[in-house]
C-alpha cells in the first residue's frame, strides 16, 4: 500500500482506505488540506489512483508537499526484459520493468544423477540420462516462446539466461532455443541458487549490461538519422515547424524525441469579439519555450498581428506521447546519456 500524505489527512481517507482494502499493494493515496486559488480559505483534498504498473515499495509520509518521485521512477524505463533462470532441479521466467519484478512461470524437474554403476547398464544409464536432459531443454525452450512471442514478435528488449549449472549454456546455444529469441540474449550469467532466489541474483548481475542495452538502440537509431543526412537522401527532417508539418502530411515513419524537451504546445484563439469557439480556423497552434510562455510578443497572429488568447498549454512531450500513433508513426525517447 502506497500512502503519501501531506499535513492534516481529512477523515475520508480512512473510509477510502477501507474501500480499497483488497488492491492495498497497488493503490496510490494523496491526501491533505491546501490553499484554494484565492490564497485565503482551505480545502481538503483526496486523490486516489492505481498505477500502470507495480511500486515496489511502501511510503506514509506527512509533509507540506506531496511527493511524486516514486512516481516518476515509473516512467525511467518502460522497456521489459525476460530472464530465464535453469538449473537441474527447474526452470523459471521473469520479468523485469524499471524497477519492477513478476515472475510469469516456474516448474521443477527432477533429472536423473549420474552414478558408478558399471557393467553393460552403464551406457543405458547414460543414455537415458542425456534423453532426460535433452527432454528437459526442450521444454524450457517451448515454454520460452510460450512468455516471450507475442504476434511472432518477441516481447521483450532483452534476455537474460542464469542459473547454477550448465543448463545456461547448452540452452543460449542449442538449435531448439526460438531464433527470434536467441538475438535477444544479451548477458548469460552464473547464479548461486535456482529459483526466486536466483531471479533476484541475476538481475543484480545483468543491471549494467540491461542500461547499456537502450543506450545501444538509442546509438543505432541516432546514427542511422545522421546517415541519412549526410546521404542527403531527402528522408529526414528535423525541428519543432519542419517536423509537425510532415507528421501532419503523414510522412514520418520514426519519430525521434528527446525525453527531457522543454517545449510547450500551446493552443491559442484569435482575440476578437464574436469568434465562434467551434471554429478550427481561428484557432493557432504554438511551439515554446518556457520562458517565451511568458512573454506576451508571443501571442500575436503572425499574419494580422492580433493578440491571441491561451486556451491550452502542455508539454509537448506529454502531447505527443498520447498522439503520435494518430499520425502514422512510431516514437522514439531518447536520453543524454547515449554514447
Amino acid at each position: 500500500f502506497f500512502f503519501l500524505m501531506i499535513r492534516r489527512p481529512p477523515r475520508s481517507t480512512q473510509s477510502r482506505s477501507s474501500a480499497a482494502s483488497d488492491v492495498y499493494k497497488r493503490q496510490i493515496l494523496f491526501c491533505g488540506t491546501i490553499l484554494s486559488e484565492d490564497g485565503k480559505t482551505e480545502k481538503k483534498v483526496v486523490i486516489d489512483f492505481e498505477p500502470y504498473k507495480p511500486i515496489n515499495q511502501s511510503l506514509y509520509q506527512c509533509d507540506n508537499l506531496f511527493h511524486t518521485e516514486p512516481l516518476r521512477e515509473l516512467l525511467d524505463n518502460d522497456q521489459t526484459f525476460g530472464f530465464i533462470i535453469v538449473d537441474g532441479n527447474g526452470a523459471l521466467y521473469g520479468t523485469l520493468q524499471g524497477n519492477a519484478r513478476d515472475i510469469k512461470f516456474k516448474f521443477t524437474v527432477e533429472l536423473p544423477k549420474k552414478h558408478g554403476r558399471g557393467g553393460q547398464s552403464s551406457v543405458r544409464f547414460a543414455r537415458l540420462r542425456m534423453e532426460k536432459r535433452h527432454n528437459y531443454l526442450r521444454k524450457v525452450c517451448e515454454i520460452a516462446v510460450q512468455q516471450f512471442i507475442e504476434d511472432n514478435q518477441p516481447n521483450v528488449a532483452g534476455l537474460v539466461l542464469a542459473g547454477s549449472a550448465d543448463f545456461k549454456n547448452e540452452l543460449a546455444t542449442t538449435q531448439m532455443f526460438d531464433p527470434r529469441l536467441a538475438a535477444k540474449i544479451v548477458k548469460v550469467v552464473d547464479v548461486s541458487y535456482g529459483g526466486e532466489n536466483g531471479f533476484n541474483q541475476a538481475i543484480e548481475l545483468s543491471l549494467e549490461a540491461l542500461q547499456n542495452v537502450r543506450f545501444v538502440q538509442e546509438k543505432k537509431l541516432i546514427t542511422q538519422f545522421f546517415e541519412e543526412i549526410s546521404k542527403e537522401s531527402g528522408l529526414y527532417v528535423y525541428g519543432i515547424d519542419d517536423t509537425m508539418s510532415a507528421l501532419a502530411q503523414g510522412a514520418v515513419e520514426k519519430l525521434v524525441l528527446y525525453e527531457n524537451l522543454e517545449i510547450r504546445r500551446v493552443t491559442c484563439r484569435l482575440k476578437e469579439a464574436g469568434v465562434d469557439e467551434n471554429d478550427l480556423t481561428k484557432l493557432r497552434i504554438l511551439y515554446l519555450l518556457p520562458h517565451q510562455c511568458l512573454d506576451s510578443k508571443y501571442f500575436k497572429d503572425k499574419q494580422t498581428q492580433q493578440e491571441l488568447d491561451i486556451i491550452e498549454n502542455v508539454s509537448f512531450t506529454e502531447w505527443i506521447s498520447e498522439n503520435y500513433t494518430s499520425f502514422g508513426a512510431t516514437l522514439f525517447l531518447i536520453t543524454n546519456k547515449s554514447p
